[in-house]
């Protein structure tokens, strides 16, 4: 019985080795995946799910038949039983889960024609050029560059990132209806020291005055939040007035700190500030080169990803490059035609696939476990029975 057992189990670790080849061969690449991608899901009328079911039955009732051809004679123990029931459900289970090596196979494929670094590097190169990608209508919309594209979303470099205070200012006292916002910025700074330190400070307006530039009533005016950490304490603030507007280094394509997709387990707000440095470098410190070849790399992605693109890598860093240099009234003619929402679609859909990936759909789970207890528990009652029912024929014969 304990051979012809693991036999089974051997039988069935080929079929496994045989449908995960065939689900690695059979994935059509990271081209043609779209929202409806899985890697699978039972859909009983597939090359998979018909296979399955023909191979799955063909091998289960051969095992059955040879049990009670071969083992239904030997008398058991209850314990032996409880032993041989176990194994028989594992062989259940095996034979049920072909299509999870297919799955694995598709996986192992997909890893294969684009590993989780070269992911990574797709998304890092993404997030760097996203403020270079938008439609024109985003650039020239008052909604959409108010959250967008928003000095306060500028990262790098000093003095920013900066917040902004807006004050109501009346034309004239007696009528409140006539007023305006105005709107200041300013550099949000950090200061740390002993808490020790900074009790004596509060209690000394001219140390105070003399180390920030402002006496303590208005420090306690422009802190933004205290964090104490054990012996320590760490004061965020409102430092110096900033205008960005003015800053010959700032142009609108810094002014967006969002991602098209962030890095899996790396933090968000460390991702954002490292994406802006390198915006900032290709834009004010490298020179047009550097930037050429972003969008020549950008091009190639597109294309491995199968997103529909007119980006011409030349034309696009000349439209950058203008467009830094406050050129903005014509933003809407940039040239960067290409489908946003396919790509982001895609990147969604690979996220999903590469850190979420569903081998045990949720659509066919309940269906499974009964199917599988309910195979099981007919294959060993009708294998038991046999015990009971052929061994008084042995012992009639002897």
């Amino acid at each position: 019985m304990r051979s012809f057992l693991i036999k089974s189990v051997i039988v069935l670790v080929l079929i496994h080795l045989a449908y995960f080849l065939y689900g690695y061969f059979k994935f059509t690449g990271i081209r043609e995946i779209d929202v409806y991608t899985e890697f699978y899901r039972f859909k009983f009328y597939d090359d998979v799910s018909i296979s399955h079911f023909f191979v799955t039955g063909l091998f289960l009732l051969t095992v059955l038949i040879l049990l009670i051809r071969n083992h239904s004679k030997e008398k058991y123990s209850a314990l032996n039983l409880i032993k041989i029931g176990t194994a028989l459900l594992f062989i259940v289970f095996l034979s049920l889960t072909f299509f999870m090596s297919y799955s694995f196979g598709m996986n192992a494929k997909l890893k294969h024609e684009l590993s989780a670094k070269n992911f990574n590097a797709d998304k890092k190169l993404l997030n760097v050029l996203n403020p270079f990608l938008y439609p024109g209508s985003h650039y020239n919309s008052e909604t959409l560059s108010e959250t967008l594209f928003n000095v306060t979303n500028i990262l790098y470099p000093k003095p920013y990132p900066v917040m902004e205070v807006t004050d109501t200012v009346f034309y004239d006292p007696a009528d409140k209806q006539y007023f305006s916002l105005q709107s200041e910025y300013y550099s949000i700074d950090t200061l740390k020291m002993l808490t020790t330190g900074y009790e004596k400070l509060k209690s000394a307006a001219n140390s105070v005055n003399e180390l920030l530039g402002f006496d303590q009533q208005e420090l306690q005016k422009r802190i933004i939040s205290k964090n104490i950490r054990k012996d320590s304490i760490e004061i965020i603030f409102r430092g110096a007035e900033v205008n960005p507007k003015y800053d010959d280094d700032i142009c609108i394509f810094l002014e967006n700190k969002t991602l098209i997709s962030p890095i899996y387990g790396e933090d968000i707000v460390k991702q954002q500030r490292q994406n802006a440095i390198d915006r900032y470098k290709l834009l004010y410190k490298l020179n047009q080169d550097s930037l050429l070849q972003s969008f020549k790399k950008l091009d190639s992605l597109l294309k491995r990803y199968h997103v529909e693109s007119s980006i011409n890598p030349a034309n696009l860093t000349q439209d950058v490059f203008r467009f830094r240099d406050k050129d903005q009234d014509q933003l809407g003619q940039i040239r960067n035609n290409f489908n946003r929402n396919a790509l982001i679609e895609k990147i969604k859909i690979l996220n999903r696939l590469f850190y979420q990936p569903r081998f045990f759909h949720s659509s066919i789970r309940e269906i499974f476990f009964i199917v599988l207890f309910s195979t099981w528990l007919f294959g060993f009652a009708i294998f038991v029975i046999s015990t009971y029912l052929r061994r008084p024929k042995q012992n009639a014969l002897k």
